[in-house]
């Protein structure tokens, strides 16, 4: 990073010693205005002409240790170690008064922003509020057991916090005076040093304030609740002495004590730019027209760093948040005609002071005696003055049970309400100045741009690029804020841009016949907020809480109404997901979100409900996985997927607590059936940057689990997600049929799913009987779709010398075996084209296993309930049979010998020493037989016995998990 250099020149010689010094600019940036606590003169500068000399204010006997301005910068406040704080006109520097006396020095000046209240305090520990209108003592707060450095009134006018060189920060209720929070030891011990005071800072939309961590970093307190937001933390190697926000509080500046200077983007909570010097800057100031920083160091060196923030990014200056204060006017008496500025003065001032104001100052009580005839006519006038009702921003947690009197009650019912979520397209990351940035990132590429003058550019890529087509950049005029990017085109859309530019929404298909195939629709009076694609469709959701759809080709097809404003949306083939807002957040500030799936071919809104969120967060991502699986995915980094399950449910199938690292963000791409894709952020970072380019993390999907007594959570989670794969591909195995094609990939792709959740069930039994957790062994033999592999659980409990459970294992087979004798009565529709036919029973897998691995058994009917699952049976050719039947046959007669050794041998030795080796001997007699359940292929022999069983129906009983189907 350039290291840019900051001329200091001296403005206060005071000694040798380092001294604490203040700067602050007035309100036009026409002059600057420094102090030393090592001089008793202020020095009033010229930045314009920093060669000439400065004005000078010569009041204070001793060092001047404080300044403050008014908002309108007509008066300046100066508080020294001399006790006192005195006040000047300005920018003339005439003196005004002494404005009150402390019995110690003075350390910290702060105005509210309508000027009507000057706070001050010190080492007496007590914070004076003094009407700045007739010089009385409105209130003295008490509670901090330290010297206080640092004060900051909340720009809405409802708060005071303090900060003193013990560390603890103060919240203070300006109406009420009494303390809300205390913060003890959350800012660096500054012990009796007085050249480094701590500070705190409020942000200029009062949302924020900021104070020095203890980790040499500042940290975000919130307004109403005092709760840490966040840090800033960056290469300050010592702690932080001082903070100043930018005016419109996009950027903040920190000095430490390392000599360094930080400039933050506090959005992006990242240092864009540092200087170093040669002396501790011990105080700062920004510009408030232009893009400069004024710092001073503890030698009384002044300096002003130009172009402080790149030009690349948004001016300091710019958009400024507007206060919430209405009276604006500074100190009152000083907008008075001349005569009654003396009087005013007169009454505040001793008869007797001289031209250096170093007489006693008048005490509260003169005060109250000279205008004794005015307080009573004008006390509520002043208290309305100096402690504004603005209106409560408080949050529900905020409000005290002893608010009970009819003012509080008023105050409570105004209580804060957060902020509905606005809308944002998946995939999309902000604007950066002079960056590109995502318009969409998904599955299948991206669409970046980057603003220009008068323009943007527009790139499209695919992340495989050998099937994905070309696409040309585009330039943009319009200035397109969303895109959406399917594998047939795109499609941009950009809000109003003021009242002349409409929005418009464009679509570019990537291949057609036809010249010209770009198509235009532009709103008068609404402006789209949320885009989607399909595979014959585009749609485009409005301000007006419209839904339009339009053909790839153009045609405007249907125009919805919705029942509330849009978040977002996603589209995937024929389907269409949107979610909108159903009514204003919480108080707990959950968001009250909607979703609707449509199907745009067929006209039909196949579901509808609430979208879940975790308590407290926003939706983050929203689209469908590979599968065609609506998903969300939250600011808590919890992942959902939407299922038919229980009439539509929302499973939560990730959690980013349990698998991310500290510092790490999740930025989610997509997912598939068992992974998730996603891009992983280093804080304070929560998006990725176009260049370098992303690299996509997987991450394993898993359900948030109880810690189980039997500690197989890896296992209990596939058991769980495999269940809900074989569920969505019976989904789609009836759709298919219903529509007369082809299942083939399915059956087989489920056959793998049931052949894999069998050996995971087997493994479940063998730690349930190792854990001594029976009853759930029993209750997962009744899960097992193989009759062989029930076998292979007796096997196992007669290993393990548990003779009760091999019983009940025994009884379980025995009962499948004798449903399987019982006659049925009901025959099986052919499928001239393979296609399977919903029946009421299923056919049997345990058969279909039987036939693929050659077992010399009868093929017989099952109907018991307890054991199987439905049969996904692949289908395979004559060369497959020939290629892998020879494998099945030859090692027949050695498996079955192994068999009965390795039993025999573990009966004699007393069981086996370890449980792995019985599983491993169960494992061994699966898969060296020939009648492997999980092998998926079949010999001649096989193709002869279903011959001989065609027209014959195969009853197997449902797994609890499946509808049935039979092919």
């Amino acid at each position: 990073m350039k290291i840019k250099s900051v001329k200091l020149r001296e403005a206060h010689k005071g000694s040798s010693k380092a001294s604490f010094c203040s700067i602050l600019w007035d309100l036009q940036a026409h002059h600057l205005v420094t102090a030393a606590s090592s001089e008793p003169s202020i020095s009033i500068h010229d930045p314009l002409l920093p060669s000439n000399p400065p004005r000078l204010l010569r009041h204070h006997r001793d060092g001047v240790t404080a300044l403050a301005l008014s908002p309108n910068s007509t008066c300046l406040a100066s508080g020294s170690i001399d006790h006192s704080v005195k006040l000047y006109k300005f920018p003339g520097g005439e003196f005004e008064t002494n404005i009150t006396r402390f019995t110690l020095p003075i350390r910290a000046l702060a105005f509210n922003k309508s000027g009507s209240m000057l706070a001050a305090a010190g080492d007496d520990e007590g914070i004076k509020l003094i009407n700045t209108i007739d010089g009385s003592i409105a209130r003295v707060l008490k509670s901090h057991r330290g010297p206080v450095t640092g004060l900051a009134f909340d720009p809405n006018g409802e708060y005071l916090a303090s900060i003193d060189s013990t560390g603890t920060v103060i919240y203070w209720e300006l109406q009420s005076g009494r303390t809300l929070y205390t913060l003890k030891g959350v800012a660096p011990d500054t012990g009796l040093d007085t050249c480094v005071l701590n500070v705190v800072s409020w942000s200029p939309d009062g949302e924020t304030l900021a104070v020095p961590g203890l980790k040499n970093d500042v940290v975000m307190y919130d307004r109403d609740t005092a709760e840490k937001l966040f840090t800033l933390r960056g290469d300050h190697t010592q702690p932080i002495c001082f903070i100043s926000w930018s005016p419109n509080g996009r950027y903040m500046a920190t000095s430490s004590l390392d000599k360094q200077v930080l400039i933050w983007d506090v959005k992006r909570r990242q240092d864009i730019d540092r200087q170093k010097f040669d002396d501790r800057i011990c105080c700062m100031a920004w510009k408030p027209i232009g893009n400069a920083l004024a710092v001073i160091d503890v030698m009384g060196k002044y300096g002003v760093w130009d172009s402080v923030v790149p030009s690349s990014m948004k001016s300091p200056t710019e958009d400024i948040p507007s206060s919430q204060s209405k009276n604006n006017n500074g100190l009152l008496f000083f907008d008075e005609e001349d005569d009654q500025e003396l009087s005013m003065s007169g009454s505040l001032s001793d008869l007797g002071e001289d031209s250096h104001g170093e007489s006693e100052p008048p005490t509260r009580k003169r005060l109250r005696k000279q205008t004794v005839i005015n307080d009573d006519q004008l006390e509520d006038a002043n208290d309305e003055l100096i402690f504004p009702k603005s209106e409560s921003r408080k949050k529900v947690q905020r409000v005290k049970k002893e608010n009970s009197d009819k003012e509080k009650d008023g105050l409570t019912s105004m209580t804060y309400r957060p902020k509905m979520q606005e809308a944002f397209q998946p995939g999309s990351t902000p604007p950066q100045p002079g960056k590109r940035h995502f318009l969409c990132y998904n599955m299948l590429g991206s669409i970046t741009t980057i603003k220009h003058d008068e323009y943007s550019h527009i790139e499209i890529d695919f992340h495989d690029t050998s099937t994905g087509p070309r696409v040309p950049p585009m330039t943009d005029h319009y200035g397109f804020t969303m895109a959406s990017l399917n594998e047939n085109g795109c499609v941009f859309a950009n809000p109003c841009k003021g009242d002349k530019n409409m929005s418009t929404l464009m679509y570019r298909p990537f291949s057609s016949w036809a010249n010209n195939s770009e198509w235009y629709m532009r709103f008068e009076g609404e402006e789209v907020r949320a885009v989607a694609l399909g595979a014959t469709w585009v749609s485009a959701i409005t301000s007006l809480n419209f839904l339009r759809i339009f053909t790839d080709g153009g045609l405007q097809k249907h125009i919805l109404s919705l029942n509330g404003p849009v978040v977002t949306a996603a589209g995937f083939k024929d389907e269409l997901a949107i979610v909108t807002h159903v009514s204003d957040c919480l108080p707990s500030n959950e968001q009250m979100l909607e979703f609707r799936i449509f199907n745009i071919s067929k006209g039909t809104q196949p579901f509808k409900g609430r979208l879940p969120l975790t308590p407290g967060s926003y939706l983050t991502w929203f689209g469908f996985s590979e599968e065609g699986q609506l998903s969300s995915y939250d600011s808590k980094g919890v992942l959902r997927v939407f299922t038919s399950q229980y009439g539509g449910s929302w499973l939560p199938l990730f959690s980013s607590s349990n698998e991310r690292k500290s510092g790490e963000n999740y930025w989610v791409v997509g997912l598939n059936a068992r992974k998730l894709f996603c891009v992983v952020c280093k804080n304070p970072d929560s998006f990725p940057q176009v260049l370098p380019k992303p690299v996509l993390t997987l991450l394993d999907l898993s359900f948030p689990l109880a810690s189980s007594d039997l500690g197989e959570e890896a296992l209990e989670n596939e058991f769980m997600l495999n269940n809900l794969l074989l569920s969505e591909i019976q989904k789609r195995i009836e759709v298919m049929a219903g529509e007369g094609l082809n299942t083939t990939s399915l059956d087989d792709e489920a056959f793998d799913i049931e052949a894999a959740q069998d050996r995971c069930i087997f493994r479940l039994i063998a730690s349930c009987c190792n854990g001594d957790k029976l009853v759930r062994a029993i209750e997962l033999v009744k899960l097992l779709s193989v009759e062989k592999s029930v076998r292979g659980a007796i096997q196992l409990a007669t290993a393990l010398k548990l003779p009760i459970l091999a019983e009940r294992f025994n009884n379980i087979l025995e009962e499948r075996l004798g449903s399987k004798t019982r006659p049925s009565n009901t025959s099986l529709p052919s499928s001239k084209h393979g296609v399977p036919i919903k029946a009421d029973l299923a056919v049997s897998k345990a058969s279909t296993a039987s036939e693929r691995s050659e077992i010399s058994e009868p093929l017989v009917l099952s109907s018991s309930a307890k054991l199987s699952a439905p049969l996904f049976k692949r289908k395979v050719t004559s060369s497959d049979r020939v290629k892998f039947g020879k494998q099945k046959t030859d090692g027949d007669q050695t498996a079955n010998l192994d068999d009965s050794r390795e039993v025999k041998d573990a009966d004699k030795n007393g069981g086996p020493s370890h449980s792995n080796d019985s599983v491993k001997e169960v494992k061994n007699s699966q898969t060296q037989g020939p009648s492997n359940p999980f092998l998926k292929s079949s010999n001649k022999e096989e193709a002869k016995k279903e011959g001989e069983v065609t027209g014959l129906q195969s009853h197997r009983p449902s797994n609890p998990f499946l509808k049935s189907t039979v092919k």
